[in-house]
């Protein structure tokens, strides 16, 4: 309900990148517009969990809920619980390699 994808443009058969991968893309999460791209040229890296999105819930079933969601296919590396510096908070890597701190202060 906070997440919206508002443009995407896409790589053609003649490429660089593979037919349907995204050339630029502009989505927003949570009031946040952020852009992507699959990159044609290959990289000797992939997604860690050393960069993560920050997301303050307003509630616990808010934590809860996007725990459940974004777990799926997915891990924790830090499951849901009081660890001494918020009511709750949860370190989230999505099936896609993304991974997400969700706290609630």
């Amino acid at each position: 309900e906070h997440a919206s994808v508002d443009a995407i443009e896409r790589y053609g058969k003649d490429g660089p990148g593979k037919e349907g991968s995204v050339v630029r893309a502009r989505f927003t999460l949570g009031g946040q517009s952020m852009m992507c791209i699959d990159s044609p040229a290959k990289h000797a890296f992939t997604f860690t969990p050393s960069i993560s999105f920050w997301v303050e819930c307003q509630s616990e079933g808010e934590l809860d809920a996007l725990c459940e969601k974004l777990v799926a296919s997915g891990q924790f590396y830090m499951p849901p619980d009081n660890y001494g510096f918020s009511r709750k908070f949860a370190w989230v890597g999505d099936r896609f390699g993304v991974t997400w701190q969700l706290n609630w202060a």
